[in-house]
């Protein structure tokens, strides 16, 4: 079986920006509105919802993806993160007289 109740609600809390879209999609199909007479407007307002959810959703997939990247390249041994350089460059080549 799939998640308890409990945990589906503490992920869509988690990304805020899907549980909008499932309230959207669950609004849709209760037709709260009363304007979604027709079979096509609903099919369209869905479809417009579940493409907005896949698109936010693959968002938070590539945002999570990037942290855990960043977070195994700053725990990798040897690696220093951060500060700023010491250089000032070159030094200028002598000329000679």
């Amino acid at each position: 079986m799939g998640m308890s109740d409990e945990t589906l609600l503490n992920r869509l809390n988690g990304h805020p920006e899907l549980r909008s879209r499932v309230e959207s999609m669950l609004l849709v199909v209760g037709d709260e509105m009363g304007n979604l007479q027709e079979a096509d407007a609903a099919e369209l307002r869905l479809i417009e919802e579940m493409r907005r959810m896949g698109q936010e959703s693959l968002q938070a997939w590539a945002s999570g993806q990037a942290a855990k990247s960043a977070e195994a390249v700053g725990s990798a041994r040897g690696t220093w993160r951060g500060g700023k350089k010491n250089s000032a460059g070159t030094a200028p080549l002598a000329k000679s007289p």
